[in-house]
């Protein structure tokens, strides 16, 4: 008889959505997980059979699906949560939102909201984010303490070059923190021009050659506005997308938010380069800015993935609340109830979102050798009964409610939808003594 392999943490009992190229489901299946990474999957007979382990999730009544990516978010912007609502964009951002962020945004803050923000996600079974704000380096602190993954992003805009050290000194702040962050497994960091109406030409020129150079990731917002789209045709004669091919943009590795008013013209450039959109959906309907064109980017395979945005104009951190709100709004628009099905929503924030981010050979899906990132999702409620059909079960029925798990990185990060890094209380307590300072400037 052979001796059993220690791991360290097993789940079994479970329906496994595994999100793999095959799309396999595994009944009463569990997964063997040793230090961060995946060591195998299958029936859990088999798996306690070769298997031992002291940290055993029982996932019985429970799907287990790959950790949630949410594609495009503001983690420092969760203490804004409710203080501009039902405006228009322009006013939002250029009456609300830059005012107080000139006032408060200081490192201790961006740490504070951070954390709250990351916590929330965490609860939500989102395992990676790919943000972009200020102080990249105390939302790298936060995400760790909460022990969740984040792709960070310093973002870059003009009127505040001069503080940060001119146009030579762009994107230097990136590579150096990809640098010192290079031994922590969760963090990595991105080059973020804003958009292209708050950055120069030149500025985004500095940008690509930097993430080229570096081969980093590239983020910005493109084409949110109807009214963006009118004033980039007006300053540089072209089209946004157009525009980012003229400077070198899409021969990164870029990923755009938002993309509502994009022409099919532009989306052949983007599939073309391997350009991703990370749509936000309820955030976009809230500001009246538009939906994203799915069916045209799927017509022009154009790969689409999930985000919420920030919580200051969403107002949750719930992912699979963006799936059954896209996926719905999205077969009524095309009058098609068979379009975006729940397999391919749940794909869109699982695989490939991962593959956006160039992160799909350690992401995205629950396979052997891939990194340990997972959500059980807790069916035995009366929102999770009866249980016919566990994709449909995702993203129409529970939503972030039901997650009651989370590893990452082989770490169990929430138990028993408890977080087992931080203290919730004292992340709540902090947010009540942010918000009074911020209701005395709103007043």
């Amino acid at each position: 008889m052979n001796e059993k392999q220690s791991v360290s943490t097993i789940i079994s009992n479970a329906t496994i959505l595994t999100m793999d190229k095959c799309r396999s489901v595994i009944e009463k299946g569990a997964i063997a997980i040793n230090k961060d990474t995946i060591v195998a999957i299958g029936k859990t007979e088999s798996i306690l059979q070769n298997f031992q382990t002291a940290e055993l999730i029982d996932a019985d009544d429970c799907i287990v699906i790959p950790g949630l990516i949410n594609a495009h978010s503001h983690l420092p912007m969760t203490y804004f949560r409710g203080v501009a609502d039902d405006l228009p964009l322009e006013k939002w951002l250029y009456s609300y939102i830059w005012p107080l962020e000139k006032q408060f945004i200081t490192p201790g803050f961006v740490y504070d909201a951070s954390l709250h923000g990351a916590a929330e996600m965490v609860k939500n079974g989102i395992t990676l984010t790919k943000d972009m704000y200020f102080h990249g380096s105390e939302i790298a602190a936060a995400l760790t303490k909460v022990g969740m993954r984040g792709m960070i992003g310093e973002a870059i805009l003009d009127f505040k070059l001069v503080e940060t050290g001119g146009l030579e000194h762009i994107g230097k702040y990136a590579v150096h923190m990809e640098k010192t962050h290079k031994n922590n497994p969760l963090i990595n960091f991105t080059i973020s021009p804003h958009a292209i109406y708050s950055c120069s030409t030149r500025t985004l020129e500095r940008c690509v050659s930097m993430a080229l150079d570096h081969d980093l990731l590239m983020q910005t917002h493109l084409s949110e506005t109807e009214q963006e789209v009118l004033d980039c045709q007006k300053a540089h004669n072209s089209l946004p997308v157009h525009y980012l091919k003229d400077i070198g943009m899409l021969a990164t590795k870029l990923v755009i938010a938002h993309g509502i008013w994009v022409s099919e013209e532009e989306m052949e450039l983007l599939a073309e380069h391997d350009t991703s959109v990370a749509i936000c959906t309820e955030s976009n309907l809230k500001l009246a800015a538009g939906f994203a064109p799915l069916s045209n980017y799927f017509k022009h395979k154009v790969r689409c993935c999930f985000a919420t945005d920030g919580v200051a104009s969403n107002n949750n951190l719930d992912l699979l609340a963006e799936l059954d709100f896209t996926a719905k709004l999205h077969k009524t628009i095309n009058h098609d109830p068979t379009f975006l099905p729940a397999e391919q929503a749940l794909g869109m924030a699982t695989s490939e979102a991962a593959k956006a981010l160039h992160r799909f050979d350690e992401l995205g899906s629950l396979e052997v050798g891939k990194k340990a990132d997972l959500v059980v999702l807790d069916c035995n409620s009366v929102e999770g009964q009866p249980l016919h059909n566990p994709y449909s079960q995702v993203v129409y029925a529970l939503g972030g409610r039901a997650v009651h798990d989370v590893v990452i990185n082989g770490e169990v990060v929430l138990r028993h939808k408890k977080l087992t890094q931080v203290d919730e209380q004292e992340i709540i307590a902090k947010a009540k003594e942010h918000a009074k300072l911020i209701q005395r400037e709103l007043k």
